[in-house]
């Protein structure tokens, strides 16, 4: 990974993007283009997606015939998602890389599109697979899960009571990796350490900080709080210093060190995780393009070139992995929350 890469990226002039009107375009202008590519996230707004939406940008000025639309509902719904999808088929996109809001409620208007000619595939969380041509997932989704669970477990020295604050009750990948963070919880060095209930904030900031005060309150003796979800590490962080608890409650997760910056060094957080959003949108930008030229299948036992990121394979389920998860804390906090 390329840290004056990224740097780079940050010159790009994308303003007020997050907060435009659905189906903006962000590419190139659309007359000198022959590929256009949707990227649907699961809201408008989030600093994650933001950040894979400059990695879009980058593969699609690096391709030269693609025009990136960046897109997404405002609210977290599979049924907003949906409209926007529809939109994108009147449109007659190319191809559309999604984050789901819901795997399989969102599988008919992804089989429409697909009945229409557009090529769909889904990044980060994923659409059942009779919705889609293939899927990318950021990490493994094993590293993920035990790398959540390790990390609480250095901070609490394995012991003491800990709550999983999510994302939609629905969300594929939230659901994937609270599996495998249950499975190494399973684990003899972590008995100890105490799973006691996991909510669900619907990756929006003001619900994700009620139910972690939900969690302080009915949890008396709660040590910890796992949050894979870049949007509700950051309110659970907030909500553990708001209620004078740093130093007595940890947060940790999956999170952008632009927005954890503030946490770790009040000391809410020890240690998150994360691999680089930018790399995600690059990579789903560059696969989509390529199953559009006919230069990959996106099928099981296949690989698909990726440019900077070289070839990925794609497994099982025609789904594949990016990058391992990487640590942040307050040694290198500082430094990463400049790039990204």
């Amino acid at each position: 990974m390329s840290l004056s890469r990224r740097e780079t990226l940050k010159l790009i002039t994308a303003a007020g993007l997050a907060g435009a009107a659905p189906a903006a375009l962000v590419g190139p202008a659309a007359a000198q283009q022959k590929v256009r590519i949707a990227m649907v996230v699961k809201a408008l707004g989030i600093g994650f997606f933001d950040a894979c939406r400059d990695g879009g940008l980058e593969a699609a000025k690096e391709l030269g015939n693609v025009e990136l639309i960046y897109t997404g509902p405002t609210t977290t719904t599979a049924e907003a998602q949906i409209q926007v999808i529809d939109a994108l088929i009147a449109q007659k996109v190319d191809a559309i890389a999604i984050s789901a809001n819901d795997p399989n409620a969102l599988v008919p208007v992804c089989k429409k599109a697909m009945q229409r000619g557009v090529k769909v595939i889904s990044f980060d969380s994923g659409v059942a697979p009779e919705g889609r041509i293939m899927h990318l997932n950021p990490s493994n989704n094993a590293l993920i899960g035990s790398k959540c669970v390790q990390m609480m477990a250095k901070t609490l020295k394995n012991e003491g009571e800990v709550a999983i604050l999510s994302a939609t009750a629905q969300a594929t990948n939230q659901n994937i990796w609270i599996e495998e963070m249950k499975k190494e919880w399973a684990k003899p060095d972590y008995a100890k350490m105490k799973l006691v209930g996991t909510v669900y904030g619907d990756d929006l900031a003001d619900k994700s900080y009620r139910e972690t005060q939900g969690l302080l309150k009915a949890y008396p003796n709660l040590k910890g709080i796992i949050a894979p979800t870049s949007v509700g590490i950051v309110a659970a962080a907030k909500a553990v210093v708001d209620a004078g608890l740093v130093g007595k409650v940890y947060v940790t997760g999956l999170g952008l060190p632009s927005e954890m910056k503030g946490a770790v060094l009040a000391g809410a957080t020890d240690t998150f995780a994360i691999w680089n959003p930018i790399d995600l949108g690059y990579s789903a930008t560059m696969i989509a393009a390529a199953i559009v030229a006919g230069k990959a299948t996106g099928a099981a036992g296949t690989s698909v070139k990726a440019g900077r990121m070289g070839d990925i394979k794609i497994a099982e389920g025609a789904a594949a992995a990016m990058a391992d998860p990487f640590t942040f804390d307050k040694s290198n906090i500082e430094k990463f929350a400049a790039i990204f």
